[in-house]
């Protein structure tokens, strides 16, 4: 397609781009500027020119194309910032995961809290801080032996107190 060709083309289905972009802008609450979305939309009918690829009916194709960049903005619109009960959260993990999180937080605190203070100590240095049975062996100064039971202990603690959450 020559630039002739594609200017006759792009004055005669602008019109018909801007209608689509500014009914899908109107039914969705988009505030998307719909002039932008016609030029977006003429600028990749072009470039799909320029690449080769073989237009059969331009119209058909750029209203193709306008309805999908439609879509695009509105997503992004979408993901950017989503509230939830007076909350914002911002894009990129969604808000449920964010309260997954949250909850598997406090689903822990819970669980740990449940355990008595030399299991909690124990588990604390065996895996925050990432001790040995010998070095929490020496800090706690009970023996290795005891350590490593308590720990078993607890984590088995951990495990059924879960299931029965879940």
């Amino acid at each position: 397609m020559t630039l002739h060709e594609f200017e006759d083309i792009s004055n005669k289905i602008r019109p018909k781009l801007l209608t689509v972009a500014r009914n899908f802008n109107s039914a969705t609450g988009g505030a998307d500027d719909a002039d932008d979305i016609a030029q977006e939309t003429l600028v990749t009918l072009w470039q799909l020119s320029e690449k080769g690829y073989p237009i059969r009916d331009a119209e058909a194709l750029a209203v193709k194309i306008t309805k999908n960049t439609c879509v695009a903005h509105y997503r992004k619109a979408r993901i950017r910032q989503q509230p939830m009960n007076g909350l914002d959260f911002e894009g990129g993990m969604a808000a449920s995961a964010i309260v997954d999180d949250e909850d598997s937080a406090r689903m822990a605190e819970s669980i740990i809290g449940s355990l008595t203070q030399a299991q909690q100590m124990c588990l604390k240095m065996r895996n925050e801080d990432g001790l040995s049975l010998d070095e929490i062996a020496a800090v706690t100064g009970k023996p290795k032996a005891s350590v490593k039971t308590t720990i078993s202990v607890a984590r088995k603690q951990m495990l059924e107190q879960l299931k029965r959450m879940l």
